[in-house]
């Protein structure tokens, strides 16, 4: 094998597939990068047998001339090494030539590294599969339900399903949910499928926080293919591989409440603000992050959020509402999970519907109710 290629595209190359490779792993060769030269152009590969990524990149694109394949054939480098190396070679053009035994020759400029590599034959291969039926959703659409879902799948490894994000596709609706038992985060979006398409499965949160970093910020179309096992990612030059939970996500439905006792409506910035100063008093003792809201009775309108803690001391932080409807209101919950929904949320305003002291509640955009988050509240004594 021989070829010649643009260092940024390699570099780009090499980041990405590294996403999916892991030191800890039982098969020696996959901590290692799996390169191809074709006819065609040069395509990497990186995997943990759970995320498997695959770059290509072609010999011109746009008229550019990228990479010049002399000789086609594979290696497989030592992803950490070759990593390093890359990103500090001298020049924007970057050789590598494979000789006797797997020994690799990378020259850049007057720098000229030897690398051991090892037989590309011996690589696990990549899942085969069929595409029957495409699924398509623009790019940053699809970093967007990422975003606002996966934040809520629970890292407890003692109910492994929770640790992927629902999503089920019936015709062209998306619904993606992500619970932790105690805190639940959902989004729905339209999407570009068959007419009788219907899935549904459970994706590692792992693989999705994966995927959200090397996905383009465009709104270029994403395909996704789905199979009992696997469910694969196509964007430009990109194909992420990632395999899916076993086992059936719980019936979620029944844990948004329908009814409410109160109704409040804030803007977001500085009701955030608010709870991440409360927050800051919230940290020690047995509830942990916990901080209280009620509603301040003698002035109409507002709301006091309160957290104290005896070794340090107690905050006390006001918050003008743009309506209250309801009853009087007194909750606590953790300012950490209300925070990282609040910023999961898009908009300058949004509502929470309470349903009781110990009830879940609801936050959402105002006017948008595709997106919803929702909260446990703790038991303060």
């Amino acid at each position: 094998m021989k070829f010649s290629i643009l260092r940024n595209r390699l570099i780009e190359s090499v980041q990405d597939v590294s996403k999916a490779i892991t030191s800890r792993t039982t098969i020696p060769i996959l901590t290692g990068i799996k390169i191809t030269a074709s006819e065609e152009g040069i395509t990497f590969t990186g995997s943990d047998s759970d995320i498997s990524i695959e770059s290509f990149v072609p010999k011109e694109e746009d008229g550019d001339e990228i990479a010049v394949i002399q000789q086609t054939g594979g290696i497989v480098l030592q992803a950490k090494i070759f990593g390093e190396l890359v990103k500090k070679l001298p020049m924007d053009i970057v050789e590598i030539e494979v000789a006797n035994q797997f020994q690799t020759i990378i020259r850049s400029g007057k720098s000229n590294f030897n690398l051991n590599g090892l037989d590309a034959e011996e690589y696990p291969h990549l899942p085969q599969i069929t595409e029957d039926k495409v699924i398509r959703i623009p790019a940053d659409i699809l970093k967007n339900l990422i975003r606002q879902t996966v934040f809520a799948v629970s890292t407890a490894e003692t109910r492994p399903i929770l640790t992927g994000v629902n999503w089920s596709i019936k015709g062209s609706r998306l619904n993606c949910i992500a619970t932790d038992s105690h805190r639940l985060a959902q989004r729905t979006a339209e999407i570009e499928t068959a007419a009788d398409a219907e899935y549904n499965i459970v994706i590692p949160g792992k693989s999705l926080n994966e995927l959200n970093k090397i996905l383009p910020d465009s709104n270029e179309p994403v395909g996704i293919v789905i199979t009992d096992n696997q469910v694969l990612f196509k964007a430009k030059h990109l194909l992420f591989f990632s395999r899916l939970l076993e086992g059936n996500y719980p019936d979620t439905s029944r844990l948004i409440p329908t009814d409410g006792k109160t109704e409040i409506v804030v803007n977001t910035t500085e009701f955030l603000q608010a709870i991440d100063r409360a927050s800051l008093l919230a940290k020690e003792g047995q509830n942990a992050n916990v901080v209280k809201l009620s509603s301040v009775t003698d002035i109409p309108g507002t709301i006091e959020i309160t957290s104290n803690s005896p070794e340090i001391g107690k905050v006390t932080d006001r918050v003008n509402c743009k309506s209250i409807e309801g009853e009087e209101l007194k909750i606590s919950f953790s300012s950490k999970y209300m925070m990282d929904a609040l910023r999961a949320l898009e908009g300058t305003e949004i509502t929470i519907r309470f349903t009781g002291a110990m009830r879940p509640f609801i936050i959402r955009p105002v006017h948008d109710d595709t997106t919803l988050q929702l909260i446990l509240p703790v038991r303060t004594y």
